[in-house]
């Protein structure tokens, strides 16, 4: 099987919830990630990214797998494939802060990170 690689300009990153009683850890989010990159090397980013939008196992829980360009524009979304296609790098949490342009100039630099911030709940506000 030939191997595949990932685009410079892509970001695999894996979104969720922490709260007081979180069950996911963050060793839990690294395996997904990783999972995710594997799953794209050796299926190709078309295939992996149409699993992905399945959500299936690349969802569990408050984890969840979104493949974006550095730029903001989503390419996979395990839990709202309707926002494929679209740009979010104008995206703010609750405290303005805007946390997709933040990604997107960390991923320009670093290959792995970690990075926390705010969002209201789409099902309990």
């Amino acid at each position: 099987m030939k191997s595949r690689t990932i685009p410079a300009d892509v970001m695999i990153l894996l979104a969720g919830a922490t709260f007081a009683f979180a069950a996911a850890t963050k060793d839990d989010a690294m395996a997904m990630v990783k999972n995710a990159v594997a799953v794209i090397k050796a299926e190709g980013a078309e295939t992996a990214y149409a699993d992905f939008n399945n959500g299936g196992q690349y969802s569990k829980g408050e984890l969840y797998v979104m493949v974006r360009t550095l730029d903001g524009v989503v390419l996979a979304h395990a839990t709202n494939p309707k926002l494929v296609g679209k740009n979010l790098s104008d995206q703010q949490d609750v405290d303005g802060k805007y946390f997709s342009r933040d990604l997107g100039e960390l991923g320009r630099k670093q290959a792995s990170f970690w990075y926390d911030f705010k969002f209201v709940d789409p099902e309990t506000k």
